[in-house]
């Protein structure tokens, strides 16, 4: 089998010539998560500095990157927050729920008090997300169905300010919102 060692080989090629610098241009990979929440994605984005004005970013909700200088107050939102302050509470160890138009009030009443037990969740209406909830920390998100299914416990114990954020414990009060 002399074509797998070739495949593997122009793999390694293609990989090495994606360049050293990370100037926030590179593709963001993304895999399922080692963690032990089932269905979590892993992505890979490293740059998390402060910029003014609106951010493209690659996900939607977006798990990191460049983002506000000031951060959303982590608390429950009626209707959308900017994606640039969010991103910034993900920074700070927070866990962003995010929901769609659709959510009864079961729902968001469940998610209200997720956030009474902790000072790093937020969350907000997104309603251009794919899945009715979506539970996102830095570099890592869950698209679930329902707010009761009990991978929302455990991405919250895994997830919420985890050491993989880049400044876990910081203020998530005091801020935008």
């Amino acid at each position: 089998m002399r074509l797998a060692p070739l495949l593997l080989a122009g793999a390694l090629v293609l990989t090495a010539c994606g360049g050293d610098e990370d100037d926030g241009s590179a593709p963001v990979t993304s895999a399922l998560a080692d963690e032990g929440v089932e269905g979590v994605v892993a992505f890979n984005v490293t740059d998390n500095s402060h910029v003014e004005g609106t951010v493209e970013y690659g996900q939607s909700p977006p798990v990191g990157g460049p983002h506000n200088p000031v951060w959303a107050n982590c608390k429950f939102y009626d209707d959308e927050i900017p994606n640039e302050n969010a991103v910034h509470s993900l920074e700070h160890g927070a866990v962003w729920i995010t929901y769609t138009e659709a959510a009864d009030e079961a729902t968001l009443d469940t998610i209200r008090a997720l956030i009474d037990q902790s000072d790093h969740i937020l969350a907000s209406l997104y309603p251009s997300q794919d899945s009715p909830i979506v539970l996102t920390a830095w570099n890592r998100q869950l698209a679930l169905d329902s707010i009761d299914d009990p991978r929302v416990v455990q991405f919250l114990e895994t997830y919420l300010l985890a050491d993989s954020a880049p400044e876990p414990g910081a203020a998530c009060s005091g801020g935008a919102g």
